[in-house]
């Protein structure tokens, strides 16, 4: 059952670049276990709020709390620690190497042995490491990469690298996971693959997840709420239904008939 406390937080958030304004005060309340949809033309500021809620960007007024703690200003890796994942809208993975070994890589902060330990192979070095490969296998399995598991990253379908950026992603055991475009340049059967996929992971495991996309279909059939920005300022909040009958929505962002 879906929690309704907000894990995550803006309160009156901006940011300034200069003369410019890229986020005017914005506030944002995301319930734990929601699927929720930010969106908007280019330009509106939505990667922007992500850059600042993973700490690329410090805000320039306004407070980001992350289960009731103040996480803006503090280092990205700090902010990864205390739970929060994301991907990017262009695919980082790790080409050259296998689907596996990029698991393997979002793994290693669950290492806790010394550099002595791993020199001699000792005890806690190998149980912490059958550890991980074992969650490895069980999180490719979960997320249907498995039988990709020898593969070359970059040799995958681009759906299915997108797939696994998110599952890299999820090997950091996140309690909030951000996704920027994932169907960006995906056709409709991808898209509809990708939806019943981010939804599988809520269901499967709890986590929260916040989306940005122009792929009207995907965000509609995953939100429960929706938050509409235009030109850094935050037009709309709501429910799905919520949102596709908002005027200023429809004449703002989704369109309108001269």
């Amino acid at each position: 059952m879906r929690g309704k406390e907000a894990i995550l937080e803006l309160k009156h958030v901006s940011k300034n670049f200069g003369g410019i304004t890229a986020s005017d005060d914005i506030c944002i309340s995301v319930p734990r276990g929601h699927i929720y949809g930010i969106i908007g033309p280019n330009g509106a500021g939505k990667t922007t709020l992500f850059n600042m809620i993973t700490g690329v960007y410090d805000t320039t007024e306004g407070e980001i709390y992350f289960k009731g703690k103040k996480i803006n200003g503090l280092p990205t890796a700090t902010i990864a620690k205390l739970g929060i994942a994301r991907t990017f809208q262009n695919i980082r993975l790790f080409g050259s190497l296998s689907v596996y070994d990029n698991i393997l890589t979002a793994c290693q902060k669950n290492i806790t042995y010394s550099l002595l330990d791993g020199l001699f192979r000792t005890p806690k070095c190998r149980s912490q490491e059958k550890a991980m490969a074992t969650y490895c296998e069980e999180l490719l399995e979960a997320v249907g990469l498995i039988k990709y598991r020898d593969q070359q990253a970059d040799n995958l379908p681009y759906g299915l690298q997108r797939r696994l950026e998110i599952a890299r992603a999820m090997a950091t055991s996140p309690e909030l996971i951000l996704l920027d475009e994932p169907a960006a340049g995906m056709n409709d059967e991808e898209s509809m693959a990708l939806t019943a996929f981010v939804q599988s992971l809520r269901d499967k495991y709890g986590i929260t997840i916040v989306i940005i996309d122009h792929h009207m279909d995907v965000v509609m059939a995953l939100c429960d709420r929706i938050t509409v920005l235009n030109f850094g300022q935050l037009l709309a909040n709501g429910s799905p239904d919520e949102i596709q009958s908002n005027p200023d929505v429809i004449e703002a962002y989704l369109g309108v008939d001269d």
